[in-house]
């Protein structure tokens, strides 16, 4: 699809349950509304097994895309009243390569453990999918989609320290079992990249896709803060 001209979109569309996006975006001036994909990503995996990291992490973001998009057409998304006529929908995919692998969530404290105790005192590398639809007069006039990756160094901690962090449920519902902004952030020892890449959402990628499907995201930004 060809870049739209230039407007402000009246209404911003995350695709993404996770609430440390959505708090990225505030933060930053935008005021989302929120509408899940129901993408089988586990499906989606195994199509896209082998392929390269990047890769896989954009096809997930594209998939969760076509989904919302189709939700906010179809008027099945009324918390998002207003995006099919002039509209932005920005979805995302994280995961983390370490060890030559991709590890999403883990989804259990004792898996979480298991993770760390491979992780713990190396570096991986927090690779997130990124995919920006336009939306105007009830159609996708624009895409544009790419993927951002960030080192992440492990700090070398300890079995009971990580027993603790996996204890405490943060991690089990994070890409890399980890948190950056939260208590994960006492595990890590530094990155090199983009910050908000490995909470979830690229700020300086995000800007880029949607310069290329005509938006301004200075246009976006609201006045609540």
């Amino acid at each position: 699809m060809s870049p739209a001209h230039r407007s402000t979109a009246t209404t911003v569309v995350l695709g993404s349950a996770s609430p440390a996006r959505l708090r990225v975006l505030r933060d930053a001036g935008l005021r989302p509304a929120v509408v899940v994909s129901d993408v089988d990503e586990d499906a989606l995996l195994d199509e896209l097994a082998g392929a390269p990291p990047a890769q896989i992490v954009t096809r997930l973001a594209e998939a969760k895309a076509d989904a919302v998009v189709a939700a906010v057409l179809g008027d099945r998304a009324p918390q998002a009243a207003g995006a099919a006529t002039d509209g932005v929908v920005v979805t995302c995919d994280s995961m983390l390569l370490t060890g030559g692998s991709l590890a999403g969530k883990p989804h259990t404290a004792a898996a979480a453990a298991e993770r760390w105790r491979r992780m713990r005192g190396t570096t991986g590398h927090l690779i997130t999918g990124h995919c920006v639809r336009r939306l105007r007069d009830g159609e996708a006039v624009a895409s544009a989609s790419h993927s951002q990756s960030t080192a992440i160094f492990f700090s070398d901690v300890s079995d009971e320290l990580i027993e603790r962090y996996a204890a405490t449920g943060e991690p089990l519902e994070v890409a890399g079992a980890f948190t950056l902004d939260g208590i994960g952030g006492w595990l890590i020892d530094g990155i090199d990249g983009d910050p908000s890449s490995v909470i979830g959402i690229s700020l300086p990628l995000v800007r880029r896709l949607l310069t290329q499907v005509g938006v301004d995201v200075a246009d976006l930004w609201s006045a609540e803060r």
